[in-house]
């Protein structure tokens, strides 16, 4: 029992912690946007760009923590469920047992797979499960849409009382496709 009590604790930490990387990424999505400006200000539009996809990045990544960290947290819930009603099965202690370093590793994916081993558990146990949609869909793509970076770049542009459109050269103002298909003409 006092085994399981350490398992809910490092469950706890773990949520926090992954609440506290979400911080951590919403933090330097604003600090990027800043840096968007700035660009967008010394009409350097390449860099703000780049600026803008890394701010939509750290927002996908913060959401992607935030997520996880709640998924944690239900199933640190079902834990203490469990752990009250004396049902920690010897199955669950077998997933048990590699929870701690994937938790600490801090990998969405490794602890993404670790709550669906948790998840499945529960389900075997009867006890009422939610499915949470899938985590990894955002962090596994390392494209950014540009249609948001556009949107961001105009936002921060409104924010900085400029006009983007003015800015920008002729046939920029979409994604690289269009330039190069203008390029070609």
């Amino acid at each position: 029992l006092t085994r399981a009590a350490e398992h809910l604790f490092n469950l706890k930490f773990a949520a926090k912690e992954l609440n506290r990387n979400s911080k951590k990424c919403d933090k330097e999505e604003k600090a990027e946007k800043a840096k968007i400006k700035k660009a967008i200000q010394k009409g350097n539009m390449e860099v703000a760009r780049i600026h803008a996809e890394n701010a939509i990045r750290q927002k996908n990544q913060a959401i992607n923590f935030l997520r996880m960290s709640a998924r944690v947290d239900a199933v640190a819930a079902r834990v203490q469920t469990a752990v009250t009603m004396g049902k920690v099965t010897k199955s669950m202690a077998g997933v048990v047992k590699s929870m701690d370093a994937t938790l600490k590793s801090m990998n969405l994916e490794k602890i993404s797979a670790l709550m669906d081993k948790f998840e499945h558990q529960f389900e075997t146990l009867d006890v009422q499960t939610q499915q949470m949609e899938d985590t990894m869909s955002n962090t596994t793509t390392l494209t950014t849409p540009q249609n948001q970076v556009d949107m961001l770049l105009q936002e921060m542009a409104d924010e900085a009382g400029l006009d983007l459109n003015m800015e920008l050269p002729q046939g920029q103002t979409g994604s690289v496709g269009t330039s190069v298909a203008s390029a070609e003409q």
